[in-house]
């Protein structure tokens, strides 16, 4: 019974995971979608850390994204869209960084990053798409030549070529694989012997996180292993793919965690006001991240109340009658 309660050594505390499997300069991948399902207990201590120089690439992320580049420790971007929905169309401090010249960005369609990450899932170093001919994504590239082919970069940011298998004009574009150092996604539910399961939309976390050489899982809780065996069909990943399980209780906050909580517009608002200024947002470091000790530490400052009101009707997903202005 030992080894179920730590999964096998695999349960670990968030600052222990951060520490063994994200170092300065990585690659990193993070899960979720704009303001859902966000690794964000992980960013946080991540962010707490001033871990720096990371080479980040996510599909379309949100909250995680911009608070890893306001932070300091993003170098490099990989991605199709950095967004929190109607609170920023475009993620505030991802913007100010790119505009002041302080982030290299790579920028690709969202199909040309969902292929990514499955090619480096399938193990195959290129992937074949039509996405993005005829646009200046295939035109531009985010990154200067002297990177190309050193630290993670490819050595072109794709290539086009004539459809071999047809006759004429037929173009199609080659995509490099994508290979994280690590790969960090939130979940509703882990077992007892490292099966994960999401509900609702996994957007591209699967494929990231069987394309990285190693895997962190933040989650709501962790349930007994013939419960997950009850639904299989339900389960996302095995356990052979996770090097690291983290309880997190709203992990995800201020995102969403579909069938347990919301978004907490609240805080989304606060933070799209003081993200805008360099010393508001100086201010909210030093509030929400640097000055407060761990996640238990932060759900405390975000108050029980607030928690209570973003909880989620288990059948609807979200929270019915949620103040969202």
């Amino acid at each position: 019974m030992a080894q179920h309660n730590d999964l096998g050594g695999k349960l670990i505390t968030v600052g222990e995971a951060v520490e063994r499997f994200v170092p300065d300069g990585c690659q990193i991948a993070v899960g979720g979608f704009t303001i859902t399902r966000n690794p964000m207990a992980a960013v946080y201590e991540i962010a707490r850390r001033h871990i720096k120089d990371l080479h980040l690439v996510a599909h379309s992320n949100g909250q995680a994204l911009d608070l890893l580049v306001g932070a300091g420790c993003v170098r490099r971007l990989d991605i199709a869209y950095g967004g929190n929905g109607r609170f920023a169309p475009t993620c505030i401090r991802f913007r100010k960084a790119v505009e002041r010249g302080e982030l290299l960005v790579e920028d690709y369609t969202n199909n040309m990053m969902s292929l990514r990450f499955l090619a480096g899932a399938l193990g195959v170093p290129f992937i074949p798409s039509k996405s993005g001919l005829g646009t200046d994504v295939i035109a531009r590239e985010g990154f200067p030549a002297e990177l190309r082919g050193t630290e993670g970069v490819p050595v072109h940011k794709l290539v086009v070529i004539e459809n071999p298998f047809a006759d004429g004009d037929d173009q199609v574009v080659l995509l490099p694989a994508l290979t994280p150092d690590v790969s960090i996604i939130h979940a509703q539910q882990v077992s007892t012997d490292g099966t994960v399961r999401i509900r609702g939309l996994s957007f591209a976390d699967l494929e990231q996180c069987k394309a990285a050489s190693a895997v962190i899982v933040t989650c709501e809780e962790i349930v007994p292993e013939s419960y997950l065996r009850l639904a299989p069909d339900q389960n996302a990943l095995p356990p052979f793919l996770v090097d690291a399980v983290v309880l997190a209780p709203y992990g995800a906050h201020p995102t969403a965690c579909p069938y347990v909580y919301d978004y907490d517009p609240a805080h989304l608002n606060h933070y799209k006001a003081v993200a805008k200024g360099d010393e508001s947002w100086a201010a909210y470091l030093d509030e929400w991240v640097y000055d407060v000790e761990g996640w238990d530490a932060y759900l405390d400052k975000v108050g029980g109340a607030q928690l209570a009101r973003i909880r989620a009707n288990t059948v609807a997903g979200y929270a019915p009658g949620l103040d969202r202005r």
